[in-house]
C-alpha cells in the first residue's frame, strides 16, 4: 500500500468524528451512530482504494451502508480489506463520556479476519510485554510476569477492563492479587490500545468484548509494537458453525496477531470524538471551525502520527448539510 493512503484514511475518520460529535450528550446513540456511518461512507468514496468491507455495521440486510461485503473507495487503487467502526462507543457519545472514537483499518486483500459479531476474550499489552504473556495462562501468572518484566510491584500494576457483570470473577481475582483496576464503561478498541501508551498508566487490558473490535485493536497494536491475543466465544451451535465457515478448525483456539491481521502492511487511523486516554475529542471553536485530534499509523514503517486539524465547517458540505437539517 502507498504511504499517501495513510493521510487519505485519516480524513475518513475525521469526517465521521465531526458528524457524530454534534450528537454528544444528547442521549441519542442511534442518530449519533448513523451520522458517523453516513459521513464515513461518504468520505470513503474519495479514497484511492478498491476496498471490501470485512468488518462493518453488520450484514447486508442489517445495515444500509458499510455492511460486510460492500465495495468502497474510488476503485482506482490497491485491492484491500477494510475494517470500520464509525462510532466506537455509541453510549459514550450519547452520555457525553470519554473515549469515543471513529476508527478504520486497511490491509491487503485477504489479511483481515472476518470476525463475526460475537464475544472474544482478549489480552492486550504494550511493547514491553509483547510475546511474554499468554491468554492460556492463569491471570495470576500473567500478572506476575507483568510485574517482573515491567519491574513494578503487583500493587503498582493497573489493569483496564470493561465494567460488565460477566467480568466480576476476573475483577475478584485482580483484587485478590492486589493490582489496581480501571473500569471502562464502553470503548473496547480504545481500552485495548491503552497499554501501548505509557502516558495512559494502563499495563494490561483483560476481559471479553466484541470480536470485530478485537481485530481493529489488533491492527492498532501491531503498529504500536504491542500485542493482542483473542479467543472467540461462540454462544451456540449457529455461532460455532459461523467460526468454522471462517476457516477456524478450532473455533476456541487462541487467535494471534497473524490470525487477525495477517503479516503484511496495515494502516490504522482513529479520530477522537470525545476526549480519551490518548486523543482529544472534537472541539467547536469560534468562526465556524472545529478541531479534531487523530492518530494514523502504519505497520510497515511503524510511523505514528498524531494529527491536530482545524476544520472550516462551511467547507465541509456533508457536515453543513446535517446542520441545516437540524
Amino acid at each position: 500500500m502507498e504511504r499517501e493512503l495513510a493521510l487519505e484514511i485519516v480524513r475518513v475518520t475525521e469526517l465521521a468524528a465531526l458528524a457524530s460529535a454534534r450528537w454528544m450528550g444528547r442521549g441519542d446513540k442511534i442518530n449519533a451512530d448513523a451520522a458517523a456511518t453516513e459521513a464515513m461512507r461518504t468520505m470513503l468514496d474519495s479514497v484511492s482504494i478498491r476496498g471490501t468491507v470485512v468488518i462493518g455495521e453488520g450484514e447486508m440486510d442489517e445495515a444500509p451502508m458499510l455492511y460486510i461485503g460492500e465495495r468502497v473507495g474510488n476503485l482506482q487503487g490497491p485491492e484491500v480489506d477494510v475494517a470500520v467502526d464509525p462510532l466506537e462507543g455509541t453510549e459514550l457519545v450519547a452520555k457525553g463520556l470519554n473515549n469515543a472514537l471513529a476508527v478504520i483499518a486497511v490491509a491487503g486483500k485477504g489479511n483481515l479476519l472476518h470476525a463475526p459479531d460475537m464475544y472474544m476474550d482478549k489480552l492486550a499489552v504494550g511493547p514491553a510485554l509483547a510475546g511474554k504473556v499468554s491468554l492460556d495462562d492463569p491471570i495470576e501468572a500473567t500478572l506476575r510476569t507483568a510485574s517482573s518484566t515491567l519491574n513494578k510491584p503487583l500493587s503498582d500494576l493497573t489493569v483496564m477492563i470493561l465494567d460488565r457483570p460477566r467480568h466480576q470473577e476476573i475483577m475478584n481475582t485482580l483484587r485478590q492479587v492486589g493490582v489496581r483496576i480501571k473500569c471502562l464503561s464502553d470503548g473496547d478498541v480504545a481500552g485495548a490500545m491503552a497499554p501501548a501508551f505509557p502516558e495512559s498508566g494502563i499495563d494490561l487490558y483483560l476481559g471479553s468484548g466484541g470480536a470485530p473490535e478485537g481485530v481493529l485493536a489488533a491492527a492498532a497494536l501491531s503498529c504500536l509494537g504491542g500485542e493482542l491475543q483473542g479467543r472467540l466465544k461462540p454462544s451456540g451451535e449457529q455461532e460455532y458453525e459461523r467460526c468454522i465457515q471462517m476457516g477456524l478448525k478450532d473455533p476456541v483456539q487462541i487467535l494471534t496477531m497473524k490470525d487477525m491481521i495477517g503479516e503484511e502492511d496495515v494502516i490504522f487511523a482513529a479520530t477522537g470524538i470525545t476526549p480519551g486516554e490518548f486523543l482529544g475529542g472534537v472541539s467547536y471553536l469560534p468562526g465556524q471551525r472545529a478541531e479534531t485530534h487523530s492518530i494514523v499509523m502504519r505497520v510497515k514503517t511503524r510511523t505514528i502520527r498524531f494529527i491536530k486539524t482545524l476544520h472550516y465547517l462551511p467547507n465541509k458540505p456533508f457536515i453543513h448539510a446535517v446542520e441545516q437539517e437540524e
